[in-house]
């Protein structure tokens, strides 16, 4: 088979207080975060709404820890995972691409070819294939392929989602269980599942399988878990003048404690490591809206992390792709259309989210708000007191 590699692919985050800035950037800078209708616009804006955003971003960081753990984790994974491999006869280096920040997708890519792999396995930390994640890392690569032709000797494979691996069905609801069972009568515990949210017209006009792969996903880690505890679907970190997919889970929660519910197990379903928007935005304010509705018993389930039967799911996904037949980048990155997220204006723009830039939210309605007044002179920033 030849030398083989495995590429996992995740956001990235800032390591240090000092990165939050050039992070900021990054992600601005990415056209498939925010889509304008003249790409001049994108460095000098994102440089703009960055440096605004820096030091209220800082803060938010500096609550838990002062850094993203997005890296430490995802190196321990890709450890992890190795070891699996080796245990399953199967040797493979292991290369972490970020798409925002250190290690980026372009320097894994150089290791790639500096190591003379042959046979590469490319796999998200995403388990749910969305336009905004998974995708816009393929979109990236795509291009890296097309314009070196070292990389079109390496043969290669996609894994585009992997939301109802059994290993990572049964892993996730060895992590509820142990939460419920630490309620007082566990079959009261309402199950509350918190997915990363999207714009609804990726869906219905974009064509993007997230919400159809969230939904089958919390209903066969509700199978696997075998328990009579009612659940919810929720989705978080919606933002800008559009609807995303709801409910929106900071008024699922209230409506739950209108309902009686006094325990809720709340349950990170579109991530796989701890980040901010498990650290920050589910455990400090999410658990404020709870208990503020009544509910009091407020237990987050953990991110996988390395939980051992989620990498032997990983090493599954690894050796069943090397025996599958391949998965090519264009097959399973397209979007179908531009969408509309502003829709008073004329020219089609879009707007899209991935798990790790809770920090940048307001930021984008602010971004959002400028280029529509430098465009129309509406005034806009006034009217929504961003500016």
């Amino acid at each position: 088979m030849g030398r083989v590699g495995v590429l996992l692919l995740n956001l990235g985050g800032p390591e240090k207080l000092e990165d939050v800035g050039p992070f900021l950037f990054n992600l601005f800078s990415d056209p498939e975060i925010i889509r304008l209708p003249f790409p001049w616009l994108q460095k000098p804006l994102a440089w703009f709404i960055a440096s605004r955003r820096t030091k209220k971003s800082q803060e938010n960081y500096r609550k838990i820890g002062g850094a993203s753990p997005l890296r430490r984790i995802t190196e321990a994974q890709g450890e992890a995972l190795k070891e699996q491999l080796q245990a399953l006869g199967q040797d493979a280096k292991i290369y972490i691409g970020m798409r925002y920040w250190h290690p980026y997708t372009e320097e894994a890519i150089a290791r790639i070819i500096q190591d003379g792999i042959e046979k590469l396995v490319i796999l998200p930390l995403y388990p749910q294939f969305s336009i905004s994640t998974s995708g816009s890392s393929f979109r990236l690569l795509e291009k890296l392929w097309q314009e070196d032709p070292r990389l079109q000797r390496i043969e290669y494979t996609v894994i585009p989602s992997w939301y109802n691996q059994p290993s990572y069905l049964q892993a996730m609801a060895e992590l509820i269980a142990q939460e419920i069972d630490q309620v007082p009568n566990a079959d009261d515990a309402h199950v509350f599942f918190s997915a990363h949210g999207v714009p609804k017209s990726y869906v219905e006009e974009a064509g993007d399988p997230y919400q159809q792969e969230i939904e089958e996903c919390t209903y066969a880690i509700m199978q696997t878990l075998n328990r009579p505890n009612a659940y919810t679907l929720a989705y978080q970190s919606r933002v800008g003048p559009v609807e995303w997919l709801q409910p929106y889970t900071e008024d699922a929660i209230p409506e739950l404690a209108a309902k009686g519910v006094k325990d809720l197990v709340v349950v990170p379903i579109s991530f796989v490591s701890e980040h901010i928007e498990t650290l920050e935005e589910i455990d400090l304010e999410y658990r404020e809206i709870a208990e503020e509705a009544g509910i009091h018993n407020f237990r987050r389930v953990p991110a996988l992390n390395t939980h051992p039967v989620f990498i032997r799911a990983l090493a599954d996904l690894v050796v069943d792709a090397l025996k599958a037949p391949s998965i090519k980048l264009s097959q399973v990155y397209q979007m179908k259309k531009k969408v509309k997220i502003y829709p008073p204006e004329g020219w089609e723009w879009g707007i899209t989210t991935s798990a790790e830039v809770w920090n940048g939210r307001i930021a984008m309605l602010g971004f959002i708000a400028l280029v529509i007044e430098l465009i129309t002179g509406h005034g806009l920033l006034h009217m929504v007191g961003i500016l």
